[in-house]
């Protein structure tokens, strides 16, 4: 190994520790920390923020990035490189005191944002909002002033994204979601829904999540479930990856399809290839690959017939009373169910990306500037009434059900929708080789599992985002694979 790629390896690990420790900082804060502990936790992340940046950002790195480009080998020292190379051109535009503050701004407003959620106080938050907008902006042009802040953010989430291949893709998803819900609504078959509201005592929904991690094979010596206001997935590393989920007591499938898909998170962090650890290489390659993981386990495998009529006995054995005059066929028509809501979380298969489209709206119009944050209250609640149907109560319901933007994660959300159909074309092209249905039925998700780590997980981001995409999806990706899908899905399940 060349000097240059030792000193390279040496720089990575020292990156990886600072990730680490501010990683933690994260989880705790939205784990177990107390409520009044954010301005300190704000003070430390800004403190380490800005260390990692000087550590990345210098002329030493950069004379050393250029050295190891012309010496890397391997196919693995030259995405390391590579990657390394892409982290340092896109912050070292970023003046180190905008960079730390940036970290501290949003270390602030995440605590703010519960709060405002909680009491439904938009106020609250809107000034730590506004700021954050304004971040993203100053920061888009230092990257591309010439280009659409909004689209120098998608880009980041989704490598080679544009808005343009945004407005494409949501207008083929619209072209299908809207007749075929109008559809059904219009002449479907009723679908049982009493059951799903009534208590579902805590304890047996612990029990339900610890099944789900079981059967995704998530083992608790590398993987660890907590509680957060909003569910989400942390790696630390490829040996610990936290996943968080939230209990309702009147909602056990809320908290099941949650861990259903924070575990496929997990599941692609934990298995990346050992060779990458704590290099520039680990990790999920973009938000849209992990999206795609996630939603997979939650819906195309979580949701299937197969797949539920496996965990009903499981089910019904926790909940006797809640499930004694259910059947497995009831209950899978209740968890797919297509039925308009304010929650995207909360949202079936069917109208989730129309959920995605307003978000995906709204702050590309705050990132061009053309809505202002003290009024995106009522877009949003427009937006609702005029792509779901719903009349949104109050913000708790509405703008402030997401913590991706007190994250400072604007461009994000389109990952989501990208993710299931990715996911959609990706299953699509395993059953010409697989007898999935026959595996789920069964509780054997292994056969899945090894496909999906041959063709994405074990890479990390070793490879290309264009060239994952295709090897997940089998081929160049296409949104009618998942647009198929869905009309095939509901048209059986309402028996239109």
């Amino acid at each position: 190994m060349k000097p240059s790629i030792i000193r390279l390896r040496a720089l990575e690990k020292q990156l990886f520790a600072y990730r680490y420790a501010l990683n933690t900082v994260d989880f705790d804060a939205e784990t177990v920390a107390p409520e009044g502990s954010a301005d300190g936790r704000a003070e430390a992340c800004e403190v380490l923020s800005r260390a990692s940046f000087e550590l990345l950002v210098n002329a030493d790195t950069a004379a050393l990035l250029q050295q190891a480009a012309a010496e890397a080998e391997t196919e693995q020292e030259q995405a390391e490189v590579r990657q390394l190379q892409r982290q340092y051109d896109e912050i070292a535009k970023i003046p180190a005191e905008e960079y730390a503050a940036f970290t501290k701004l949003c270390n602030q407003s995440i605590p703010v944002w519960v709060k405002a959620k909680r009491t439904n106080d938009f106020s609250l938050f809107a000034p730590y909002l506004e700021k954050i907008v304004a971040a993203r902006r100053a920061q888009a042009h230092y990257f591309a002033p010439d280009r659409d802040p909004y689209e120098v953010w998608l880009d980041r989430y989704e490598k080679g994204l544009t808005i343009a291949q945004c407005d494409a893709f949501f207008a083929t998803l619209r072209e299908t979601i809207v007749p075929l819900l109008a559809d059904i609504q219009a002449r479907g078959k009723a679908v049982r829904t009493d059951f799903l509201d009534q208590v579902w005592p805590l304890d047996g929904q612990r029990a339900v999540s610890q099944k789900i991690m079981e059967l995704w094979g998530l083992d608790p010596a590398h993987c660890y479930l907590a509680e957060s206001e909003h569910p989400f997935t942390t790696e630390f590393w490829r040996g610990d990856v936290r996943i968080t989920t939230h209990y309702m007591e009147r909602d056990m499938f809320s908290n099941l399809y949650s861990v259903a898909h924070e575990g496929g998170h997990a599941l692609y962090e934990l298995n990346i290839d050992p060779a990458y650890d704590y290099t520039a290489v680990t990790g999920g390659a973009t938000m849209g690959l992990h999206e795609s993981q996630s939603r997979l386990f939650e819906n195309l495998v979580g949701r299937s017939r197969a797949f539920v009529s496996f965990l009903y006995p499981t089910l019904r054995e926790i909940f006797p009373d809640q499930l004694a005059d259910v059947t497995a066929e009831e209950v899978w028509r209740a968890v797919n169910r297509a039925e308009p809501g304010l929650i995207r979380t909360e949202a079936d298969e069917l109208t989730y990306a129309l959920h995605i489209m307003v978000r995906y709206e709204l702050e590309k119009a705050l990132m061009q500037g053309t809505l202002a944050v003290a009024d995106l209250p009522a877009a949003w609640n427009a937006k609702y009434k005029e792509y779901l149907g719903v009349d949104v109560p109050d913000d708790a319901h509405g703008c402030l059900q997401d913590i991706h933007w007190a994250m400072g994660d604007l461009g994000y959300f389109p990952s989501y929708a990208l993710g299931s159909a990715y996911g959609a074309q990706a299953v699509d092209d395993l059953r010409k080789t697989m007898d999935l249905d026959a595996q789920w039925a069964a509780g054997d998700l292994e056969p899945l599992k090894a496909a999906l780590k041959a063709r994405v997980w074990q890479w990390g981001c070793m490879k290309e985002p264009q060239w994952l995409v295709e090897s997940l999806c089998g081929g160049k990706f296409d949104p009618h694979h998942f647009t198929e899908y869905l009309k095939k899905k509901y048209t059986e399940l309402y028996e239109l």
